[in-house]
């Protein structure tokens, strides 16, 4: 057994059968950026023996407060590339592949064919949603995690546990961003941390098994939480689902929620230009599949909420900043 694990591996939940296991794992990577630096250096340095990341971003000034994998020298290059050179430099046995690519409903079942487990790291609720069903689907464990301010989650969802939406069956009213919320870089290290280490429990299997649990994280009070969530049940008929804005078809009533002053050209021409609330009030032709797009998703899903409630539709969701 390598020396490089030699602090770990004489644990008795490692072992050489654990570190074997590492070694033999393959986990995907979605997102370079807070969580994903620090869930992608405790991976690497604990010998997970192939390691994908995809991250479609540029290394930023304002990243680097809590983004340690990156150097000012970096500035402007894609997160992807270089988190796998400097992961490779920390560690040469394993295996790393940095893609700049957006994870997103056309390429998530590509992605996540043949992991081991899959990391959502990407700051985002769309895509969070996404890599649930494609995990439930596939019965591969997903470790997701958030943070904002001074608080945050980590939970282990799908692979056998209920999935994402069985514990969050809504999306919320509006959620904050890093840009304009704030974060402290030691709390997206802790919670990339935690991250990380329900990741490896997951993969050694350790007891009791991390599957089925979510960890929340208060740093401005310095409490700890969480739950059981191994009984919830899977949210009942057809869901709410994310696709690509190449799915759309030319027979779909499409309709761009941003104001033209957050958005003044929308991706899909058709597009009509709507509120969350003028949504329902709209007479739309029967037997015609809605889009509703905003950025983030969020808007998009209280509007299908709004349309559902008054009438019976197809109806699907677009996010572009997924």
């Amino acid at each position: 057994m390598s020396e490089r694990y030699i602090r770990q591996s004489v644990l008795a939940e490692v072992g050489a059968a654990g570190q074997a296991r590492l070694a033999a794992a393959r986990v995907l990577v979605a997102g370079a950026g807070g969580l994903g630096c620090a869930v992608l250096e405790y991976l690497c340095a604990a010998g997970v023996g192939r390691i994908e990341v995809l991250d479609p971003d540029r290394v930023e000034l304002s990243n680097l407060h809590r983004q340690p994998l990156y150097r000012m020298s970096d500035l402007g290059a894609p997160k992807a590339t270089v988190a796998a050179a400097s992961l490779a430099a920390l560690n040469p046995e394993v295996s790393i592949r940095g893609v700049v690519e957006r994870l997103t409903p056309l390429n998530a079942s590509e992605w996540c064919a043949g992991a081991d487990l899959v990391v959502d790291a990407a700051d985002s609720l769309a895509l969070t949603y996404i890599l649930s069903d494609e995990c439930q689907r596939r019965r591969i464990p997903l470790v997701s995690a958030s943070v904002l301010g001074l608080a945050g989650y980590a939970g282990v969802f799908c692979g056998g546990a209920p999935s994402y939406r069985a514990v969050f069956p809504q999306m919320p009213q509006s959620a904050g961003s890093c840009a304009l919320n704030g974060v402290l870089g030691s709390a997206v290290g802790v919670l990339g941390t935690l991250q990380a280490h329900l990741t490896l429990a997951q993969l050694l299997q350790l007891t009791p098994p991390v599957l089925g649990r979510l960890v929340s994280v208060d740093l401005a009070t310095l409490r700890f939480g969480g739950f059981d969530f191994s009984a919830a049940r899977e949210p009942a008929g057809p869901q709410l689902r994310f696709i690509a804005p190449e799915q759309v078809l030319e027979s779909d009533v499409v309709i761009d929620l941003r104001s033209l002053e957050e958005a003044p050209v929308s991706a899909l021409a058709r597009a009509q230009r709507l509120t969350v609330e003028q949504v329902p009030e709209q007479s739309l032709p029967e037997g015609v599949r809605v889009v509703l797009c905003c950025r983030s998703g969020i808007r998009a899903w209280r509007a299908a909420c709004s349309l559902l409630a008054r009438e019976a539709r197809d109806v699907v969701l677009v996010a572009f900043g997924a």
